[in-house]
């Protein structure tokens, strides 16, 4: 080595600090000084050749180097950090391309419960503390598939847990569950008439099961959720870091949350990425609250950047629109097909706007027959404009056929994928059959076709844990029932990682910038727990990040770095 080391101890790890006292002979000065260095590792660059090194060096919050311990070692100066992996493997920083937020929220925490019982005892507890005309609301970040009976409890049995008191399990971003005294509050009775794009289903004795799905969510009006206060983004930031997420898509917000976003990042407490969708009430609302109001398509920096619109032309878990029935007692007869949140004639013409204004859409589209309309909005659209380059998207894609993909393929969409049916495999068997269960998210498929995909959790609906996305991705095991569509894994560790980091930046259009480990980029990577590349398929689910960068800077240290 051209000079020598000196090494001490701070938090627990390593770092070679070369300085010109206190060690023998002093280091040449190299043409560009490193901040710091990371060196003796197993660095996974993810770059063009899936290139794996030893090191990387950091200036100004980029990488200035990536190589050889040797090579690398050659920035380094007197002032140099210099982090010795001790043959740790290092990962770009991981990116989520459709996260709404971490989880959690000031309601009633259901995400740990693992029985209806478990669950209902929750309720109760918070009816016995509320205070007069209160309604309690849950956090969303639960599902009916982590319980043991997996299956929702009825309007009676939250009546039960919480008799006079108005509940309303929040599940995810489609689905609301009310007891019978919150049905009696918002007037909800079985002559309610059911909205379009709605639905209120009924028990086999005809009475309101108390579910609310899709637009007929609007019929119960939440309580206000307390404002979000840059403190509690920080704390979000903090909970992404600790899962090595440096970079997030953010999949319908308001100009009032991006304006946040941008404080966060003007007091210099950003710790993760944004890329922001907003997500209008309607096309007058696109008019006057993003188009009037001076936002642009594309606007902002490495921090927080506008990405579009988002748009839903379907329903979740109950209601992704197929071209053929639910099964069982979900297709009430072969004749529930799912929900249109929005007419084919609306949608069409909100997209021509969108596209017409320079502004690009990501549409969530669950079903084959969602992504049918879906694909027939954008073809009316970029006959009228050319939308082949702008990066139009496709969210979620659960359900498609062979005939889609060329059409897909032919106005260069790409698709966001999320790893729900690792959580709500045997729901999704009962509303839809284990055929097209299996076929849900069917990646390698998409891989084959070409399509430019990128990863993420869609996070609160399913957990925010990355790895876990990942570990399913591999293998398409599922928490509860096993492996769904074993010939949709993808065996490639490389393709996986690909999909949470550099396609993920190609998705925002920063892949110049980040996404993988490389001179001249963004200096975002996590240094993991296990060997990504080699530990068994199976160990995935369980690494985490011992240590988050961004920009070159620690935000997250495990104790056991």
């Amino acid at each position: 080595m051209a000079h020598a080391i000196c090494a001490r101890r701070i938090a627990g790890a390593t770092i070679l600090a070369a300085s010109v006292a206190g060690c023998a002979g002093t280091p040449p000065t190299p043409a560009v000084t490193a901040d710091s260095v990371f060196i003796n590792g197993k660095v996974v660059t993810v770059d063009a050749r899936s290139s794996v090194v030893q090191a990387l060096a950091v200036k100004d919050g980029k990488f200035i180097a990536v190589g050889t311990t040797g090579s690398v070692m050659a920035h380094a100066g007197p002032a140099t950090r210099i982090i010795d992996l001790k043959g740790r493997t290092v990962i770009p920083g991981l990116a989520d391309s459709h996260l709404h937020a971490v989880g959690g929220g000031p309601g009633i925490d259901l995400s740990a419960t693992r029985s209806l019982a478990q669950l209902l005892g929750k309720v109760s507890e918070a009816a016995k503390a509320a205070t007069p005309g209160e309604v309690l609301v849950s956090n969303s970040d639960w599902h009916e598939a982590q319980l043991k009976e997996q299956r929702l409890p009825t309007a009676d049995e939250l009546e039960t847990a919480a008799p006079g008191v108005p509940v309303i399990l929040v599940r995810g971003g489609h689905s609301y569950f009310l007891n019978n005294t919150a049905l009696a509050k918002y007037g909800i009775t079985t002559a309610t008439p059911v909205p379009p794009g709605g639905s209120i289903p009924r028990a086999a004795s005809g009475r309101l099961t108390g579910e609310l799905t899709g637009n007929a969510k609007r019929l119960a009006a939440l309580p206000p959720a307390p404002p979000i206060s840059l403190a509690t983004l920080e704390a979000q930031q903090r909970k992404l870091n600790e899962y090595g997420l440096t970079s997030i898509r953010i999949p319908g917000t308001t100009v009032a949350a991006y304006r946040q976003f941008q404080q966060l990042r003007d007091s210099g407490k950003a710790t993760v990425r944004y890329s922001i969708l907003f997500r209008p009430a309607g096309l007058a609302d696109f008019r006057s609250s993003i188009v009037d109001a001076g936002i642009k398509q594309g606007e902002g920096d490495e921090w927080v950047k506008v990405w579009g619109i988002k748009i839903s032309v379907d329903g979740g878990f109950e209601g992704g629109r197929m071209t053929r029935p639910y099964e069982g007692a979900m297709g009430k007869g072969g004749t529930y097909y799912g929900l249109q949140t929005i007419p084919q004639t609306v949608f069409d013409e909100y997209v021509a706007e969108i596209n017409s204004a320079g502004w690009r859409a990501a549409v969530h589209a669950v079903g084959d027959a969602g992504v049918d309309q879906t694909l027939q909005g954008f073809e009316k659209a970029n006959a009228e404009h050319d939308l082949t380059h702008a990066g139009w998207t496709i969210e979620h894609a659960f359900i498609t056929r062979p005939d889609q993909y060329p059409r897909i393929r032919a106005m260069n969409l790409r698709l966001s994928v999320q790893d729900h049916l690792y959580l709500a495999a045997p729901v999704l068997k009962r509303y839809w059959g284990a055929e097209r269960a299996a076929r849900v998210t069917p990646l390698k498929t998409y891989l084959e076709q070409g399509f430019i995909l990128a990863g993420g959790t869609d996070s609160p609906v399913i957990p925010v844990n990355p790895f876990w996305a990942m570990y399913h991705f591999l293998t398409r095991d599922t928490i509860s029932d096993g492996v769904y569509g074993a010939d949709e894994a993808v065996s490639s560790r490389d393709a996986v990682l690909r999909l949470m980091t550099v396609n993920s930046a190609t998705l925002t259009d920063e892949a110049a910038i980040k996404g993988s480990i490389e001179a001249g980029k963004l200096a975002d990577f996590v240094v993991l727990s296990a060997d990504y590349l080699n530990i068994p398929a199976a160990e995935v689910k369980d690494l985490t990040a011992l240590a988050t960068y961004v920009g070159g800077q620690e935000v997250y240290r495990a104790a056991a770095f």
